[in-house]
């Protein structure tokens, strides 16, 4: 058998990393701003496990990983490792309603467990048994797309079923049906949508609307108050769109010469700071005019403080996802698939979406959700209508040399 060399962390990458777990999306819980829900303390213990050598794994690279001996016939359970409140939970918050449906409709048990803080922690965890080719006392999990990217380039996640997906498969939102790394979603199905998109506080900003990004970058008035995040794909995505380039093509002449655009916006202090989700207070205070969000963080504060605005530009957006997989060896893969189903069953997935307030992926779940919130089902940063859809894009996969390269200058960009 092939010896597996993993794809080690340059400096630049666990760089990033690092500013993930302190200030990214990773730095709070899905829920943080709805519930004040801590993550508690991290570590970033598992990007050592990342580097580690010299064990084989499941499968050679691109292969997939092998069918191992399902159990989900005899044994009527799943195990299901999920982010931090990232599902409803009922008013009392001793159960889930929508997993205990489940069971009560199937026969089928769900452990639930809470153990996802960031991506990198997590494959941290599971990446030993992995590699080893043994099972990781999981049967579904929930990571952003570049980690199903290369969980899926190594060979360790399991190929779906599509005969158990019938829901999955038909109500898939179109914008998330075929991402470069999972084309037509062989080994995935989205849990929820995370779009980047541009807010401002209409108080802040003395009326005057802030569309697009060169405005952010260079409208004088806004000089001093302005954020970017400290996501690469997010802060350089949004920057390639403005500037008519595709980050789902993106160059490296590409990507150089957003870099520059950001630089002229630092020297010029046109730009505040660069930030993971600690905009939202200074945005909320009008301490910052305007800056590039994250929809899911809009939803309450728009609720909160009407003076929050927040603009798809004309030259789109970014979007990313946090997606369902079935890693190798896994013991109750179709118990998994069944419940990946479920949540393609528009009741329940306007259950889960009026919940967490993400972008929901299930197509046409806006009639389930106006019964339980009229307001939710009209939010477009919950449920993108057509034209919002039609803008969204996403930054394309990178090789590991790639990502070393621009991670390196947009550090040295944002001063990390």
């Amino acid at each position: 058998m092939k010896q597996y060399q993993p794809e080690r962390l340059s400096e630049a990458q666990l760089a990033a990393m690092r500013r993930s777990l302190r200030n990214g999306r990773g730095a709070l819980s899905r829920r943080s701003l709805l519930r004040a829900t801590g993550v508690g303390a991290l570590t970033i213990g598992g990007m050592g496990a990342l580097n580690a050598c010299g064990i084989p794994p499941a499968k050679r690279e691109g292969e997939g990983a092998a069918a191992s001996d399902d159990h989900s016939a005899e044994e009527k359970q799943i195990a299901f490792s999920n982010w931090t409140q990232y599902i409803d939970i009922s008013e009392d918050e001793k159960s889930h309603p929508t997993l205990d449906a489940f069971t009560k409709r199937t026969g089928i048990s769900v452990k639930y467990t809470e153990d996802i803080n960031d991506n990198v922690e997590f494959f941290g965890k599971i990446r030993p048994q992995l590699a080893a080719g043994q099972e990781t006392g999981r049967d579904l999990i929930n990571v952003t797309d570049w980690l199903a990217a290369r969980i899926i380039r190594l060979g360790w996640a399991q190929k779906l079923d599509p005969a158990n997906l019938p829901n999955a498969y038909a109500h898939l939102s179109p914008q998330f049906r075929s991402p470069d790394w999972d084309p037509g979603r062989a080994y995935s199905y989205p849990w929820t949508g995370i779009s980047t998109v541009i807010a401002y506080n209409s108080k802040a900003t003395g009326g005057r609307k802030v569309e697009s990004v060169s405005q952010l970058l260079e409208d004088k008035s806004l000089r001093g108050r302005v954020a970017c995040l400290s996501e690469m794909r997010d802060t350089i995505g949004m920057t390639l769109l403005d500037m008519g380039k595709d980050p789902g093509k993106v160059t490296d002449d590409d990507y150089n010469a957003a870099i520059a655009k950001v630089q002229r916006a630092v020297d010029t202090k046109q730009i505040r700071r660069f930030t993971g989700n600690d905009y939202t207070s200074d945005l909320d205070k009008g301490d910052i005019a305007a800056c590039l969000a994250w929809a899911g963080d809009l939803v309450q504060l728009r609720v909160d403080n009407p003076d929050i605005q927040f603009v798809i530009p004309d030259a789109g957006y970014m979007t990313s996802s946090d997606n369902l997989m079935v890693p190798a060896k896994a013991r109750h893969k179709t118990n998994a698939e069944k419940l990946i189903d479920y949540y393609y069953e528009l009741p329940v997935a306007a259950q889960l979406a009026a919940y967490i307030n993400y972008v929901c992926p299930v197509e046409g779940v806006g009639p389930e959700l106006a019964k339980i919130d009229p307001a939710l089902a009209k939010n477009t940063l919950i449920l993108p209508d057509k034209a919002m859809a039609a803008k969204s894009h996403a930054f394309r996969s990178l090789s590991g040399e790639e990502e070393t390269a621009y991670e390196e200058k947009f550090a040295k960009l944002i001063g990390a």
